[in-house]
């Protein structure tokens, strides 16, 4: 159990000492989605590099993908607070530039959003791609007003994204709302409270009540509106200005609520890191500048950190073949998952005396969870 620990403190200690001082590298990329006629998919691509400029080299390490979907006839720059926050986190995000026409199709940047996901992390596997090496299995796709609402599209298309975050979601066509119940995986949905725009309770909300995820977060951020989601632009402000009621906190505010909160909740999610979860949990709880809705508590729970004094403990760790238990009585007959990295079950049952859990000899290499109810975690690696 020690060396599980030693194990969990490291990778912890190693993504928070590399998850700071990024510079932000950029490239505009283009890439061909054969299974829809060849359609051209285009994007501004932001990543961690060692200095900060236009096609320079990513730097060392394997890091998340966030795909940003843009507002109604609002720009790709507009979401520059985001990639300026997440990439020296150790990010790579990537914001389409398609669909920005008076007359936008919400299916097509669903799938386009979906499909960069995808794509770039094919390009983590390409050796002639700059990107090699450099792409984690974890993704999530977010997005602003309309590309919130294709965020939704986008989980439907491609059952392989980790979670999704949505700033202001609006309606879409195909309805977002209707794509919502078909979404299992964690949802983190944001809105202003004094949205004139897109109202909570005509967007987010029914969005919200919809999906079909066990854990899904909505944080209302009081005094809020639409366009402060974003850096300051004409078309989103115009739109804004025909309507009341009007934000009563600044854009800095606003922003600032969002990107401590939305970040925290990543790392929870696409670095695995429990402690940001529970960082998110205590931000949002009981905290009169949110109104909150969940259906579950983000942390650690009884954690890693407890199970010895529970007297309960996997081996061998790391191991190849076979994952065994041993513990008290006490444990015998309780219901166990595993989950891998990206927060999918792949394996329930229940222990029994003193027997294998699971034959893990086809499993892929890496690291694992194994939980017991809904609090106990405990990590193991196969190799």
């Amino acid at each position: 159990m020690k060396h599980i620990l030693v194990f969990v403190i490291f990778i912890m200690s190693n993504m928070a000492v590399r998850a700071q001082g990024f510079s932000v590298g950029h490239a505009q990329a283009a890439y061909i989605d054969a299974t829809r006629a060849n359609r051209n998919v285009t994007c501004e691509l932001y990543y961690p590099a060692d200095a900060a400029g236009d096609n320079v080299a990513i730097a060392a390490g394997v890091f998340p993908v966030v795909v940003i979907g843009h507002g109604f006839v609002m720009s790709a720059s507009v979401y520059d607070i985001y990639w300026n926050a997440l990439v020296p986190e150790g990010y790579v995000v990537a914001v389409p530039t398609t669909e920005g026409s008076l007359f936008p199709s919400h299916d097509n940047f669903g799938k386009d959003m979906a499909f960069l996901v995808s794509q770039l992390q094919l390009e983590g596997t390409n050796a002639a791609s700059f990107l090699y090496n450099a792409i984690a299995t974890t993704s999530a796709v977010m997005g602003h007003s309309m590309g919130g609402g294709s965020a939704f599209l986008a989980m439907q298309a491609n059952p392989n994204i980790t979670a999704m975050a949505a700033m202001a979601p609006a309606e879409t066509n195909p309805s977002a709302v209707g794509a919502a119940a078909n979404i299992q995986r964690p949802t983190l949905i944001f809105a202003g409270i004094n949205d004139c725009v897109a109202p909570p309770a005509d967007h987010q909300l029914p969005m919200f009540n919809a999906l079909a995820s066990d854990c899904k977060s909505y944080v209302g951020i009081v005094g809020g509106d639409h366009c402060q989601f974003a850096s300051s632009n004409f078309n989103c402000t115009f739109g804004q200005s025909t309507c009341s009621p009007q934000a009563t906190i600044s854009a800095s505010e606003q922003q600032s609520s969002v990107l401590d909160n939305l970040i925290r909740w990543l790392d929870f999610y696409l670095k695995n890191d429990c402690t940001q979860g529970e960082v998110f949990q205590s931000n949002v709880s009981n905290n009169a500048a949110f109104e909150l809705q969940q259906n579950c508590t983000l942390g650690c729970g009884t954690s890693i950190f407890d199970a010895m004094s529970l007297n309960f403990s996997l081996y061998p760790n790391p191991c190849a073949e076979w994952l065994r238990w041993k513990g008290d009585a006490k444990w015998v007959g309780q219901t166990f998952s595993i989950l891998d990295m990206q927060g999918r079950v792949i394996a329930q049952g229940q222990l029994t005396g003193s027997s294998e859990v699971a034959d893990i000899s086809d499993w892929a290499n890496g690291m694992y969870w194994l939980r017991l109810g809904p609090e106990f975690v405990v990590p193991f690696t196969k190799n």
